[in-house]
């Protein structure tokens, strides 16, 4: 958990919409067959012959192009009039594309065609008027975005947003990836062009952009940037208010409780027709103070939303919204809901004590970073170094190679982190955590609606579904909504791409995340229509099925299951997952030496998709292949049948997709972890028995869904942490983060037997 991994949403948004940008007219400009062209792609984005080349191009093009759909043919017209230097026709050609569609949304497909709307006309009225392009763009912009309303006008001025050199990033590769070619067909030329104005169009723009949005957005919100709010311990804290300034009429507001310092959010908010607030826990801006993560911020929460309830802008109601710790505060603020608290919608919400700082009950090093980072107070030369991963890496294999205690850590980097080590002193789900959100019975008080989103390659799964599943176990008749699919935190602030760390995501899981929150909003607090992806209790896109899925439960997700056993009886570097329990007894041997230091440089792959497995302190185990496609939806479970030589050790699993053409598909990620001695309950520790064979049972705190198909295996890897960026347990039986090399003198041995098994749940 890094500063970096709870960006602002509207900022990280943007980076979203220019992919979706870029990939515009690869997926809808295809002319008719036509003859290619020679072409010889100039060395840089900025060369001095750039310009004359691709308009070359452009002009070659224009009398050859081709394409029997007249929308396409009218977009792609217009970007090579516009490359080729004819703009008063690449605008006549808008123009008409504008007069084919009159009705179409803005919202991002659109909101494509509207910057180059925009930037035709403006070259347009430069060249027939001579003005400066300053005039002429503030010309074109008040006409085109002025009569917008405000959600379409935040759309395209965020669009306009984009950093210039995201673009030229962009057609710098393209042109080297068509250097060593002579030649050109017409979809890769047109593709070459759009990347080309793009990149020339941002460039033009991008200085003068600023000041033209600042005004569209006085003229359409009231904004108080800096609202002091008391609470109950004394202290104060900052919040952005931002109203529409038509209609006048008290709205509901819609309430993020963050640690980072925005105004967008709370625009997006208004954009949408609510108030918009951000309050901001870290003090003032100008006077920004130490914070203690999840401490009294409940309290806090609950502060800033009886303030928003009694001014004459509201109507009392208000909704919470939040990403990461955002989310975590929304749940902190229902562990006593305020009576004008109507609604939660959360994405990735952490869950002290259950996925931060641990994991399964297992520490992870980049919560000292976090942590440390976030009781810094003011820019310096050490919250530069909290940016910094390399340096971090360093300090992880330093530590690992040192064997020290996990405490350590901050001494071995020269800062003392007092937060982590008060976390560490709570290894268990103990009081500590429990203040922090809802916890048993609380969860029963809580009757708002409530929206969780998340994805199967999501660290913060865990959480969100812990929060999901507690709340219905405690309130059966709670109004909890949960959306999941093939998403990691980064899209479900950003939005969803097209392909996710090499897998290439199903078209209909490229769903607008970020809107359909405000679409749920809108049903909650202005009774507008149920969002049809949210049909269900549980809404999820099954992988390699392309389709999404309702159901009432987790348990109703699949209506049969599944058990693999462990077969001990075969050797070799892979065994078999049989779905019989071998008759003769027998059981598999793993050692493990945590004193051998030498794989500090190692760390498991990201990709989501490869081609062979890289495993560290694992066993793999290999079903036949399926006769038939089967769906596995929900949570798998199993028993560990084994006798270990140690009071405790941290395990970890990871299913996989073995696909017929031998590519492994992760089935969710990160891995499933878990200390042995909090399997059962993570509230009290009970050790294992060292020397005698034991049971284990467990349920996966990490859910997926995916449709296996036919020949496929499936793919059990069981493996024992010990890892550089991890806590480690080298099984004593006392407190892991005061263990040391000193207690690797004997190294872990096990006995998986066969009696052992996975069961994961299938729908037929």
């Amino acid at each position: 958990m890094t500063k970096t991994s709870m960006p602002t949403r509207a900022v990280i948004c943007i980076w979203a919409a220019t992919t979706l940008f870029l990939s515009f007219a690869a997926a809808s400009w295809a002319g008719a067959e036509a003859p290619d062209l020679d072409f010889h792609a100039p060395p840089t984005a900025d060369g001095p012959t750039t310009p004359a080349v691709m308009r070359d191009l452009a002009e070659r093009l224009l009398p050859v192009y081709q394409e029997p759909d007249p929308d396409r043919y009218l977009a792609s017209l217009s970007v090579l009039q516009m490359v080729a230097g004819d703009y008063a026709a690449a605008d006549a050609s808008r123009r008409e594309l504008r007069n084919r569609r009159p009705h179409a949304d803005l919202g991002q497909p659109v909101g494509r065609g509207v910057i180059y709307d925009i930037y035709s006309y403006a070259k347009t009225i430069e060249v027939e008027n001579r003005v400066s392009f300053a005039q002429s763009l503030a010309k074109s912009f008040n006409e085109v975005v002025a009569p917008l309303n405000d959600h379409d006008s935040y759309v395209v001025t965020r669009w306009l947003g984009i950093s210039a050199a995201v673009f030229r990033g962009a057609l710098q590769r393209s042109l080297d990836q068509q250097r060593a070619k002579d030649i050109i067909d017409q979809t890769a030329a047109l593709e070459l062009l759009r990347t080309y104005l793009s990149y020339v169009a941002y460039r033009n723009f991008g200085p003068l952009v600023e000041s033209l949005v600042a005004a569209d957005e006085r003229r359409r919100y009231t904004v108080d940037s800096e609202v002091v709010i008391k609470i109950p311990d004394g202290t104060s804290i900052v919040a952005v208010v931002v109203r529409p300034r038509s209609p006048s009429k008290p709205l509901p507001t819609l309430l993020e409780f963050t640690i980072d310092a925005t105004q967008d959010d709370a625009m997006e908010c208004a954009a949408h027709g609510y108030v918009g607030v951000v309050a901001y826990a870290r003090g003032t801006r100008a006077s920004p103070r130490r914070l203690v993560p999840f401490h009294r911020v409940g309290d806090a929460a609950r502060a800033a939303i009886s303030w928003i309830a009694k001014q004459p802008w509201s109507d009392g109601r208000v909704g919470m919204y939040g990403d990461g710790y955002g989310g975590f505060t929304a749940w902190s603020a229902a562990k006593r809901v305020p009576s004008a608290l109507k609604a939660i919608a959360t994405s990735a919400p952490n869950a002290p004590g259950i996925d931060v700082p641990m994991a399964g009950s297992v520490f992870h090093n980049s919560a000292y970073r976090w942590s440390l980072n976030m009781s810094t107070t003011e820019a310096s030369s050490e919250e530069e170094d909290d940016d910094d991963d390399a340096l971090w890496r360093v300090l992880d294999q330093n530590w690992y190679r040192s064997g020290r205690r996990y405490r350590d850590l901050g001494r071995l980097l020269g800062r003392p982190n007092p937060i982590f080590i008060r976390w560490l002193n709570h290894p268990s789900y103990d009081g500590f955590w429990r203040k922090l959100i809802p916890f048993r019975e609380q969860f029963a008080h809580i009757n708002i609606p409530v929206l969780t989103t998340t994805g199967y390659f999501a660290a913060s799964e865990p959480g969100a579904l812990y929060y999901f599943t507690q709340h219905y176990r405690n309130n059966p008749r709670a109004d909890h909504t949960l959306v999941i699919g093939p998403y990691d935190d980064g899209v479900m602030q950003s939005g969803p791409t097209a392909v996710l760390h090499g897998y290439q995501v199903d078209s209909a899981a490229l769903i607008d995340l970020h809107e359909l929150q405000y679409q749920w909003f809108d049903h909650v607090l202005k009774g507008g229509a149920t969002p049809p992806v949210l049909m269900g209790r549980i809404n999820y896109e099954v992988m390699g099925a392309n389709e999404w899925r309702h159901a009432p439960s987790l348990e109703a997700m699949a209506g049969d299951s599944l058990k693999f056993y462990l077969d001990a009886t075969a050797s070799g570097e892979r065994r078999r997952l049989t779905r019989r329990k071998s008759a003769t007894p027998a059981f598999i041997s793993q050692r493990v030496n945590f004193a051998d230091r030498s794989d500090y440089g190692w760390m498991p792959p990201t990709d989501l998709i490869s081609s062979s497995l890289a495993t560290h302190n694992d066993i793999t185990f290999v079903s036949e292949p399926l006769a038939k496609p089967i769906e596995f939806s929900g949570l798998f479970s199993g028993r560990l049948d084994f006798t270990v030589n140690k009071m405790d050790m941290d395990l970890n699993i990871m299913l996989y997709e073995r696909l017929a053409s031998g590519d492994y598909v992760r089935l969710f990620n990160p891995i499933d972890e878990f200390r042995a001695s909090y399997a059962q309950d993570r509230v009290d520790r009970h050790l294992l028995r060292a020397g005698e064979r034991q049971e284990l049972t467990f349920r996966s705190e990490r859910m997926t869904s995916r449709r296996l198909q036919a020949g496929s295996r499936l793919v059990l890897v069981l493996g024992i942490n010990k890892r550089p960026d991890r806590e480690i347990n080298y099984g004593t039986g006392g407190d892991v983060s005061e263990e040391s090399l000193a207690d690797a003198k004997i190294p872990l041995k096990i006995r998986w037997h066969s009696d052992s098994y996975i069961e994961i749940p299938v729908r037929r």
